[in-house]
């Protein structure tokens, strides 16, 4: 009994502690960088926009809510721009409208919150710091007596606009991506699981989740599991134990014109790039062939397709010249588990294996699926 008791009181003190998942240090300050410096940048942009700083009323605290979740949670439908400006806005007219026509403060601060809440609701844009914009309203009636509705225009929407518009180009310059993307039925791979966007929009209003996950995330996330679960049943396997070993491999020197050659020798959709002493240098895959053979940076010849095989100083161009050096690549002991999303997400068909800097091998989409159907049909649980 002391035990359940104990287990009980355990699982209510962790309901209300810090989330599980901690978020790192840099993003912290990225967090904390970001708002500081979006609210310093909306403070000038209100004071030279002619709004009456006698008021009091420019840089109003609401601002602060919303950097918040536009620095803090971009990914969140909540900080959306729709949800942040029409809903500060929204809210400012109810907050204002409210405060015109009510007079006793603890009737009028309540109602206008309320109004913003339903506003808010009813034009799908729920953004929490409108409430708080309402409030603001109803706690300074001599100045919304003298602004009016003007309030709604700006210091509130022109302020919430530029915030919006900050948050957008920080997140770019910071490796984010805001606003949140947008359901797409040609998106990655982890996301194309065999739901559509109605579905998926159903399975939140479900579980009561459409104002903390937005549809593509959720797409990504299950995606993202399924290839995890795809890891686990995979097993202990590692890259070294799938790869290729017998590699066909071009010098940073072949032409086009071997490569093409190699290609259809070979039937190959990519050849490693190595140096003599084996150390990897990159990858040149089908698809950078054909797209040089096709356009536009080579010089033009009146053989127009060897000149597409020129540099512009008509030196001959390389496989140097034409192999990807940005794509994963993996160790050979390497989980087949980290393999599944490089090959899923990445755009490639195919993970060198390196050792040091030398390669020794390369995984394929083709070598991942036979190691994992070879694991499947092994399993005794599957029948």
């Amino acid at each position: 009994m002391a035990v359940r008791v104990a287990d009980r009181l355990r699982g209510a003190l962790q309901s209300v502690g810090p989330s599980p998942s901690p978020v790192s240090l840099r993003e912290a300050v990225r967090a904390g960088a970001g708002s500081a410096l979006g609210l310093g940048l909306v403070g000038l942009v209100l004071a030279t926009s002619g709004v009456d700083l006698r008021t009091g009323l420019f840089l109003i605290a609401p601002f602060g809510a919303s950097a918040v979740l536009l620095f803090g949670a971009p990914n969140s439908p909540l900080a959306q721009p729709w949800s942040a400006v029409v809903g500060n806005t929204v809210s400012a007219l109810a907050g204002v409208a409210v405060t015109l026509v009510v007079s006793p403060g603890q009737l009028r601060i309540p109602l206008a919150v309320g109004a913003a809440v339903m506003a808010m609701v009813a034009c799908r844009a729920v953004h929490p710091p409108g409430g708080a914009v309402a409030m603001t309203a109803g706690l300074s009636p001599d100045v919304i007596g003298a602004l009016g509705f003007r309030f709604a225009l700006a210091p509130v929407a022109v302020g919430t606009i530029a915030l919006v518009v900050l948050a957008a180009v920080y997140a770019r310059l910071t490796g984010r991506r805001y606003p949140y993307r947008r359901f797409d039925d040609e998106s990655s791979a982890t996301a194309r699981i065999g739901l559509d966007e109605n579905e998926l929009t159903d399975i939140l209003d479900r579980y009561s989740q459409s104002l903390n996950l937005g549809v593509a995330d959720l797409a990504r996330l299950i995606g993202a599991a399924e290839l995890q679960a795809a890891g686990h049943r995979a097993g202990p396997l590692v890259a070294g134990d799938v790869m290729s070993r017998g590699l066909v491999t071009v010098g940073p020197d072949s032409t086009l014109t071997d490569l093409a050659q190699m290609f259809d020798t070979h039937r190959f959709t990519s050849l490693p790039v190595v140096t003599r002493g084996g150390r990897f240098l990159g990858v040149v895959f089908q698809l950078h062939l054909v797209s040089r053979l096709r356009g536009g940076s080579a010089q033009r010849g009146s053989d127009r397709r060897f000149g597409r095989l020129l540099r512009r100083d008509g030196t001959v161009l390389t496989a140097a010249d034409v192999m990807d050096t940005t794509l994963p690549f993996a160790a050979p002991d390497t989980p087949v588990t980290a393999l599944l999303p490089m090959l899923a997400d990445s755009g490639c068909d195919a993970v060198p294996v390196l050792d040091g800097d030398l390669l020794v091998g390369i995984v394929t989409q083709t070598d991942l699926i036979a190691a994992l159907a070879r694991q499947t049909l092994a399993d005794p649980l599957v029948d």
